[in-house]
């Protein structure tokens, strides 16, 4: 695709499937692809309206298993009204369950709340940050590959903006490339963490970048909004607005301060379902 008069490739694994695409059909394609004989639930944790509770949805009712998935108090009004990934989990059959009182972080009480598992129960990290993930990300990494030599791209670099890191950090194990990566959740301390946690060796850890300017996860802003707006205007993709607009911001400056005449790649990693929770907001708030 071609944005602001400069050429970019596009990896679309926002197509992988109509409801378990994206990074987590990467980082959960372990658990789809593998023999799990006796499970019949899966358990997981994090927000209600994260990307990953609608892909454990989707993965569970793939595998035909139960979904117990364990979040914080959810909203009275999106309890009446539900949308985004939270009504896209219900659809597909999940259990949500409320956590009304925490005495640690959210990790704690369910590692403590579900252990130990019986036979027929699986846990899964949440975001799918854990070393089962690399598989998946494996393949990513080959197609991508394939990709830069069947369009001739010699060289490229990757980028992608990041959670908990974890498909960037495999795809630099993977890939002969530069993968460059943000951090969206945290700050660059934090995503440094979460590499250390799956992988010491720093030397093998994507590039950070960042912008000038610091954002909160989450929270709205009127840059990331008109962005995302004339990505899909001049090129017709509409790209996930939790991530991908501090990923193009941050990819922008990069490329201000550091000119390449190297070919970009970058992964549209889904979460497009949470756009229908994510852009009512934005148009109330910044309305044109």
């Amino acid at each position: 695709m071609t944005f602001n008069q400069k050429q970019f490739f596009i990896k679309r694994d926002d197509l992988l499937h109509p409801y378990f695409s994206g990074n987590k059909a990467r980082k959960f394609a372990y658990y789809l692809k593998h023999n799990f004989n006796g499970i019949s639930k899966v358990i997981g944790y994090g927000s209600v309206q994260a990307n990953s509770l609608y892909s454990l949805a989707a993965l569970a009712k793939l595998r035909n298993w139960h979904l117990d998935f364990y979040c914080k108090p959810i909203p009275k009004w999106l309890i009446e009204n539900p949308i985004g990934n939270y009504e896209g989990a219900l659809s597909l059959g999940a259990n949500i369950i409320e956590v009304d009182t925490l005495t640690a972080n959210l990790e704690d009480y369910v590692v403590k709340k579900t252990q130990p598992l019986s036979n027929s129960e699986l846990f899964i990290p949440e975001g799918g940050r854990c070393h089962l993930a690399s598989s998946g990300v494996e393949l990513l990494a080959m197609e991508i590959i394939q990709d830069c030599n069947k369009h001739k791209l010699e060289n490229p670099i990757v980028m992608l903006p990041a959670g908990t890191g974890t498909t960037a950090l495999f795809l630099q194990r993977f890939l002969p490339y530069q993968v460059l990566t943000c951090a969206c959740v945290g700050k660059k301390a934090y995503l440094e963490q979460q590499f250390e946690e799956l992988e010491p060796d720093s030397t093998k850890w994507p590039h950070i970048i960042s912008t000038k300017k610091n954002y909160h996860f989450g929270k709205l802003y009127p840059e990331f909004f008109k962005l995302w707006q004339d990505i899909k205007q001049q090129t017709q993709i509409e790209f996930d607005l939790l991530y991908d607009p501090l990923g193009w911001l941050s990819l922008q400056e990069y490329l201000n301060k550091k000119p390449t005449e190297r070919p970009i790649v970058y992964i549209h990693q889904g979460g497009l379902k949470g756009n229908e929770s994510m852009l009512p907001r934005y148009r109330r708030k910044y309305s044109t």
